[in-house]
């Protein structure tokens, strides 16, 4: 059973999914994931091989809504999202699902990540295809009959009625603001962790959002 210290990054890598979705002659493919405040996830995932894009943004809203003074009141129906698109022959659905639920958040949590709780803080697969839907699926399944967790997986997998980008201060938040007490403390861990537990997948150089 994976046993969480009192910070977001664990101990240990979770196993691997028994269903994943290969790249079948596909080089591009576009998740968006949601485990928290964005900052975190797309920090790690931009450190992730085989990702070509990682942009923070919100999802699960309507457009009209897609702005974080409004997002933060938690009655929108957003989550803050991150939306990953990825070289499947680098690295597949699976092996992020991999990464997300080992360091990128901790998927037991309801409306919740550590310091940060609302809805807009939930832990969501927004998938956009049924193959997206069936390897997420499949994935927190394995870890629930495993007891991977000490608690049962809360992450929801729903499918993607929308991604809106973020504002442009919020994108390569991590990288531009390391010292940033919020970063130091929650989300360089994740990205060391990323580091340490999986190396073949870490490269040192992010993938960064361009200014428009």
């Amino acid at each position: 059973m994976l046993r969480r210290p009192a910070g977001p990054a664990p101990t240990a890598p979770i196993p691997a999914p028994l269903i994943d979705n290969p790249a079948a002659g596909r080089t591009s493919e576009t998740i968006v994931l949601a485990g928290g405040c964005f900052w975190g996830i797309q920090g790690v995932f931009q450190h992730v091989k085989g990702v070509t894009a990682a942009v923070s943004g919100y999802a699960g809203g309507r457009a009209a809504t897609a702005h974080y003074e409004v997002v933060g009141t938690g009655t929108t129906g957003h989550a803050e999202s991150v939306q990953i698109t990825f070289d499947p022959r680098q690295v597949t659905l699976g092996q992020l699902l991999r990464i997300f639920f080992t360091v990128g958040t901790d998927p037991t949590q309801v409306n919740q990540q550590f310091p940060d709780a609302g809805p807009q803080y939930r832990s969501v697969v927004f998938f956009s295809t049924p193959a997206q839907k069936r390897v997420a699926e499949a994935y927190i399944a394995q870890l629930n009959a495993a007891h991977v967790f000490a608690a049962p997986i809360a992450t929801q997998v729903t499918a993607n009625p929308g991604f809106y980008a973020a504002e442009a201060y919020h994108q390569n938040y991590l990288t531009l603001h390391p010292t940033q007490p919020y970063i130091a403390t929650y989300d360089l861990p994740k990205v060391e962790a990323l580091k340490r537990m999986f190396p073949a997948f870490y490269r040192a150089q992010p993938v960064l959002v361009r200014a428009p």
